[in-house]
């Protein structure tokens, strides 16, 4: 835990300023102004002259803060696990089998919370304010140019690398996509060389390798490769686990890990790292999957509810193939964005009362979770869903979870990490492109490409992306060792009062065997969460009448 009475610095914090100027600017401007005027990977915790505290972090959340009450103090720190408590709490656990992990404000534990990416907080006389100082505005040019855009464009690139590059062996990430092969060609046009670093898997379906290699060909890089295993994966499971400072359940830390760790044995001390350009750009699919549910609301009034929703609610129309897809299509695209997209979460699909314990289940708010996210879904200036969509992503998929995966085992094997993609000069040339140059159609991300097309190889721009996606499930069902950890993980937290047991014994039994794809990543975060109370609250189980006093 930080000393209340010091500053604390992360990242950029101290690059454009000195802790001074911050000051004065906070005297001056006020929190909002002086935080949305920094730059970069930040936080930024500051001691006031006559008491209080002043928190912010960048925003994408690059750099972390947590903060409790001490008093009539505030302690703060990089981590959560860093202020001294120890008590779980139990919303965030359900916010955990979730989302995967805990998103902020909420951390695991009770009374301690994280700031939110692009947000700041001014703690004074007991009372804390806290406020985003960064709401998404998107402003699309009227009249896009694309050759003036596309040079534009390819400028900031060249900045945003450049300016990471920092000091020894340049290197980065490299998974075969668009957005690590974009990064490693410019290290190699501004350094002269470049050590790209990949992970594969000797499992059909998943191994990316060969566009790794067709990348690293292309730029002369000199490429480095890992192949991960099973018995990688029970040598360092709970040691990945536990090194976070609450349960985390992206898989793809596993194969981060190392690849970071590959790179810090041949002396590498930074990694880049191409996560952003999806959520900048407009490159995942279900940008286009939720584009083809809003087209059903553009359909006259009078043909959707007196054409076809009587069509398909006819007797038996359940039994048609076609007719239940259109069921389900209509079904789906009558509900609102974000409440849409909970609708592909793993949870909802099975089923809050056949996965969690009754008690369990009756404790929690499971609307707070939605509610949450319309919160977070309201914060975007933009007048379309797709826009909106990439902001919502901007908190949730990349400050809550990829860069999280990413900082988090890239530190544990000892090496830094940074993020061209969002630099904020390419962060606001992003804001103000049309929607049709993200999507258009349903082509992904058909600006970025474009303007790559005589950079990057032509293989790579027509890939679909999977980056380092871990084979776990499929090889849960065949390795011994790795089966046998997962099934000790999940069974033992189904003595924790949190899920049901029945429903752990038919996971394990029935479901993963059957699908180990798609049910391999329930054991997955069941067996992370398990393994990170192994290590950080052993004796921690839900006890509903415990529950219902902290309640009161």
């Amino acid at each position: 835990m930080t000393d209340p009475s010091e500053d604390l610095f992360l990242g950029e914090a101290l690059v454009s300023r000195s802790a001074a100027a911050w000051r004065q600017s906070l005297a001056e401007q006020g929190p909002v102004a002086t935080a949305a005027a920094a730059r970069g990977a930040f936080a930024a915790a500051l001691p006031l002259q006559g008491g209080g505290v002043f928190l912010a972090v960048d925003r994408f959340a690059q750099e972390t803060l947590c903060w409790r009450r001490q008093g009539q103090n505030i302690a703060f720190a990089e981590r959560a696990d860093a202020l001294g408590v120890t008590d779980i709490d139990n919303e965030a656990i359900l916010d955990y089998l979730f989302f995967h992990m805990v998103p902020s404000p909420r951390t695991i534990f009770r009374g301690v919370q994280r700031l939110p990416a692009g947000h700041c907080a001014l703690a004074q006389d007991g009372q804390i304010r806290i406020e985003p100082f960064a709401h998404p505005h998107f402003a699309p040019d009227a009249r896009p140019r694309f050759d003036d855009l596309k040079a534009e464009f390819r400028q900031l690139l060249r900045q945003a690398v450049q300016t990471r590059l920092g000091q020894g062996t340049p290197a980065c990430f490299l998974s075969g996509g668009t957005d690590s092969s974009t990064v490693a060609g410019h290290i190699k046009a501004l350094a002269g060389e470049v050590h790209t670093y990949s992970i594969g898997f000797d499992a059909q379906g998943y191994d990316e390798m060969a566009y790794a290699r067709m990348a690293a060909q292309h730029f002369g890089a000199k490429h480095h490769e890992y192949y991960v295993t099973p018995e990688d994966l029970v040598r360092s499971i709970a040691h990945v686990a536990t090194a976070y400072d609450q349960p985390f359940g992206n898989s793809s830390a596993l194969p981060s890990y190392y690849c970071a760790l590959k790179a810090r044995e041949d002396g590498v001390t930074r990694l880049l790292a191409g996560d952003g350009g999806d959520e900048l750009f407009g490159g995942n699919s279900r940008y286009a999957t939720q584009r083809l549910y809003g087209l059903y609301g553009r359909l006259p009034g009078l043909l959707r509810t007196a054409v076809i929703e009587p069509l398909l609610g006819i007797a038996g129309a359940q039994q048609v193939p076609l007719l239940r897809k259109g069921r389900n299509y209509v079904r789906d695209a009558k509900v609102p964005l974000p409440d849409r997209l909970g609708h592909y979460n793993l949870l909802n699909k099975l089923g809050l009362p056949q996965v969690l314990a009754p008690a369990f289940l009756a404790a929690m708010r499971p609307e707070s979770i939605a509610q949450q996210q319309r919160d977070v879904w309201a914060m975007a200036q933009a007048d379309n869903d797709l826009d909106r969509m990439l902001a919502y992503d901007w908190r949730y998929t990349l400050a809550e979870s990829d860069l999280p995966k990413v900082r988090g085992t890239s530190r544990l094997a000892g090496m830094d990490v940074a993020y061209p993609f969002l630099d904020d000069a390419l962060l606001a040339f992003s804001m103000r492109l049309p929607t049709h140059y993200k999507l258009r159609g349903f082509k992904l991300r058909w600006f970025f490409k474009e303007a790559l097309r005589d950079f990057l190889p032509a293989a790579i721009i027509t890939k679909q992306k999977k980056g380092f996606g871990l084979p776990f499930g499929v090889w849960a069902t065949q390795h011994a060792g790795l089966k046998a950890l997962a099934s000790d993980s999940v069974r033992a937290f189904a003595t924790r009062g949190v899920v049901r047991p029945e429903f752990a014994q038919q996971l394990l039994d029935d479901l993963l065997p059957a699908h180990p794809g798609y049910y391999g990543e329930m054991v997955w975060i069941l067996m992370m969460l398990e393994q990170w109370l192994r290590g950080h609250a052993p004796d921690w189980r839900f006890e509903a009448g415990a529950a219902a006093a902290r309640a009161e």
